[in-house]
């Protein structure tokens, strides 16, 4: 089976993040050549955010012969635009996760995640990745009650958690949770993926995928298997998957470093539509807002002034005073359920990603595990 990307320009990385300019992590990008007009491989692996290196260097430190794409190179997607959380669970908060999926189903989707959690912060520079944990804290009395129902079930099942009252508000603390340069650690795989052999190819626009052929115009790579790892645009290149995932925008703002805002955590609030971190060198760095936004939902990745304009207020509730200097936005793919894309959807492609804005564990993890079953076969799934 095969299917046709189309070449719209609305695919195209708006302008850039602030991630790589600022910060103690900033890195410069590998880069990436152009694909030859013909090439195989034991595994093609398709897109260079976090998860589709993730796979690659999985597949690489195995043995296989890996090719891996992308039509921008790498990080150029929400996997080098995103706001740099690393939370343990899904996107549901753990009381709504057991309500959807089942007690032990969402016990054991959290622990997954707190497994790949401690994975991340081991395996990445100290630079990238800072364990300070987290803060949901409620912008009102409706969110105050469900956070404290948050923070019960949490504790019930033995998950860390903690009550929270402090300058941001009044909250959940979730202390194992870290915080990250997305940019940086998608730098890291790329770097490690190259140096195990991994042969990175970009831009490299997936025109035909399935019955083991990968194309971009003439660019033809033949591989026994694919990994698709891809988030928003899922549903273009997939478009069997159109019923289920749905891309969104995501918009965020960098100011300079400002001494009038001290958040030693990341922060979300109003649900998680509004999320914020401070760098050890003071920048701010504050995302969110898609609720406000009169049309995010298939919107190209560039900044709109209605959000920004959100954004801004958010920054002054803060008290910032310092300039911004970087807006930006993304894409991200979101699913009815809100569990991630995680299975062979046809013969010989394995696919990941619709992670619902919560990607930064969840798809490595996810990667890793496309990457095994592309070579052990057997079936691609999320924890039961």
């Amino acid at each position: 089976m095969t299917s046709t990307w189309p070449a719209t320009p609305d695919v195209e990385p708006g302008p850039a993040p602030a991630w790589g300019q600022v910060g103690p992590a900033a890195r410069a990008l590998p880069t990436c050549t152009p694909p030859p007009a013909s090439t195989t491989a034991d595994v093609c692996v398709v897109g260079l955010g976090a998860s589709g290196l993730s796979a690659a260097l999985r597949l690489a430190e195995r043995g296989a012969d890996v090719v891996a794409v992308d039509a921008h190179g790498v990080a150029s997607g929400a996997a080098g635009r995103n706001g740099g959380f690393l939370l343990a669970g899904l996107a549901r908060f753990h009381h709504d996760a057991v309500a959807s999926y089942g007690h032990a189903r969402a016990v054991a989707l959290y622990r997954w995640t707190l497994a790949e959690l401690d994975r991340t912060v081991e395996t990445l520079p100290p630079d990238v990745v800072r364990r300070v944990g987290s803060l949901r804290v409620a912008a009102d009395a409706e969110e105050a009650a469900d956070a404290a129902h948050m923070l019960r079930q949490l504790q019930a099942d033995g998950l860390p958690a903690e009550a929270y009252e402090g300058p941001e508000g009044r909250g959940v603390l979730v202390p194992t949770d870290a915080v990250m340069d997305p940019h940086a650690r998608c730098a890291v795989l790329a770097e490690r993926a190259q140096a195990a052999g991994v042969r990175l190819y970009a831009p490299f626009r997936v025109d035909r995928l399935g019955d083991g052929l990968v194309t971009a115009g003439q660019a033809r790579i033949r591989a026994r298997r694919t990994v698709v790892a891809v988030d928003g645009g899922l549903e273009a290149l997939l478009p069997e998957l159109a019923d289920r995932v749905t891309s969104v925008r995501l918009q965020m703002l960098a100011t300079e470093p400002d001494d009038g805002v001290a958040l030693s955590r990341p922060v979300y609030r109003r649900w998680g539509y509004d999320y914020v971190q401070q760098l050890p060198t003071g920048e701010i760095l504050l995302g969110g807002c898609r609720d406000r936004g009169s049309a995010e939902e298939g919107a190209p990745p560039v900044p709109s002034d209605d959000v920004q304009r959100c954004l801004d207020a958010e920054l002054r509730r803060l008290g910032a005073t310092a300039p911004v200097v970087a807006r930006w936005a993304a894409r991200a793919a979101f699913t009815a359920d809100r569990l991630p894309v995680c299975e062979e959807v046809r013969p010989g492609v394995l696919v990941v990603g619709g992670y619902s804005g919560h990607g930064n564990l969840v798809g490595t993890a996810c990667g890793r595990s496309a990457a095994d079953v592309a070579l052990d076969g057997g079936r691609l799934a999320l924890p039961a």
